[in-house]
């Protein structure tokens, strides 16, 4: 590690102790009972909110529980429930597309490497990570809007490229904390360090944060 990497991990392990005690719980905010059904919630959740998402699944996986079941569903059938997602045609694509995949390739069950994860239909490396990171308790990074923002107005990283951004945090944060970094640091960005307008004046970790743009006024 070099000496820019280890000024990074300092800060980011301070910043990390402080966040960590505020947002011990910090996990997807999708509903989920297992692997595959974060998976295709977090399809859903592409250009959604989590909580418009959560309000489909229950229907969704009642009719559709595995793989197989939504293979075999009528396109028309899966739209219909999907449609307040957004994109629900694009969507009911990938997931039809998914079910045949798992099926043929995997034997209907997920794969837990990320490698395998992004060969799947409609899976991107921020959704790969999800699943590697909370159903299989593997190191994970996890590139999503709040986690980019936040990233980069803490300077823990110069990229603007998600792939770079997972690949540059990797390389100072200890394996064993980068889920749950992750996962705070999006929540971080939900609740304190929005996009529009920070709340600077109520973050616990303003003193770490160099954003030339804050507003520290009550």
């Amino acid at each position: 590690m070099n000496s820019s990497n280890t000024e990074r991990e300092k800060r980011a392990l301070d910043i990390y102790h402080i966040l960590d005690a505020i947002y011990p719980d910090a996990r997807p905010l999708l509903n989920y009972k297992n692997t595959y059904e974060l998976l295709v919630a977090t399809i859903l959740a592409a250009q959604c909110t989590d909580e418009r998402v959560n309000t489909v699944t229950p229907q969704l996986f009642e009719k559709y529980p595995d793989p197989h079941s939504m293979l075999c569903a009528q396109v028309k059938d899966i739209e219909e429930i999907i449609r307040p997602t957004g994109f629900f045609r694009n969507k009911t694509r990938n997931l039809k597309k998914l079910g045949f995949a798992l099926a043929e390739k995997h034997q209907g069950q997920i794969p837990d490497s990320i490698a395998e994860l992004v060969a799947l239909p409609g899976i991107g490396r921020k959704t790969a990570n999800v699943i590697v990171g909370y159903c299989f308790n593997k190191p994970a990074i996890i590139v999503d809007t709040h986690f980019k923002r936040v990233c980069t107005r803490l300077q823990l990283t110069a990229q603007s490229n998600p792939d770079k951004i997972e690949k540059d945090i990797r390389s100072f944060i200890p394996e064993q904390l980068q889920t749950k970094f992750s996962g705070i640091i999006n929540f971080h960005g939900r609740y304190r360090c929005k996009a529009r307008k920070p709340l600077c004046a109520q973050c616990e970790i303003t003193s770490f944060c160099p954003y030339p743009d804050k507003e520290l006024e009550a």
